[in-house]
């Protein structure tokens, strides 16, 4: 089952890239990840600004909210998929 995240950034956030290169390494297992820079849009500024990078599940509204890595990411895929 293909999985499709949200990555929830913003520009010049060196935590950001960490998890952009984190979430890298589960793209060749199926799962899509889009990144979104939060200035772009008011209502994800209010609700993520002190939390991103936040990886964010649109079907379930689910998220993962840095700090993260690997082992938490594939539980977090996990728990959607038997969501």
């Amino acid at each position: 089952m293909a999985v499709r995240l949200l990555l929830l950034a913003t520009a010049a956030c060196h935590l950001c890239e960490e998890a952009e290169t984190i979430v890298r390494h589960f793209q060749t297992t199926g799962l899509s990840v889009e990144y979104l820079d939060i200035a772009e849009h008011e209502e994800w500024q209010a609700q993520y600004a002190i939390r991103i990078p936040v990886l964010y599940h649109p079907e379930t509204r689910a998220d993962l909210g840095w700090p993260f890595d690997q082992t938490a990411v594939a539980a977090f895929i996990e728990t959607i998929k038997h969501e």
